[in-house]
């Protein structure tokens, strides 16, 4: 078998290609996370702390001359910062993101499930044979 026969085959296998898919979304719902986030959230967070917004929490760790005091520009500028507040947002990201994939995980394993039929009963002498054994031992 060639080379190419073997990574064709390799890559045909039902769990790369289920893990190709699962990458493509998760990066799909990764953004759609961000915007929640970014879009949603945080602004309401900001509404509620009287117009709090994160992304103006950071530190100038570098030498700024121009007296920049956005961090949009100070990163432009090649300031070095300390942005505490975008680790905040993207912290608030990962929690909501890591909640609603648990959310699924627990959907999916409560489906499976119920889709699965329950064990059938323990056949009776097998039982027999358990309580025999059992009586042995003591």
């Amino acid at each position: 078998m060639s080379m190419m026969d073997e990574f064709k085959a390799f890559a045909m296998k039902g769990n790369v290609v289920d893990l190709a898919v699962g990458v493509i979304i998760g990066a799909a719902f990764g953004k759609i996370v961000d915007s929640m986030v970014n879009d949603l959230i945080m602004p309401i967070v900001g509404a509620i702390f009287g117009g709090l917004d994160f992304s103006k929490f950071f530190w100038v760790l570098g030498n700024n001359p121009d007296k920049l005091s956005n961090l949009v520009d100070l990163k432009k500028a090649g300031v070095a910062t300390f942005a505490y507040g975008n680790f905040i947002t993207v912290l608030i990201n990962f929690i909501i993101l890591a909640f609603i994939i648990f959310m699924m995980v627990k959907a999916m394993n409560k489906a499976k499930a119920a889709a699965e039929p329950p064990a059938p009963p323990t056949p009776e002498d097998v039982l027999l044979l358990r309580e025999i054994r059992d009586n042995l031992k003591k």
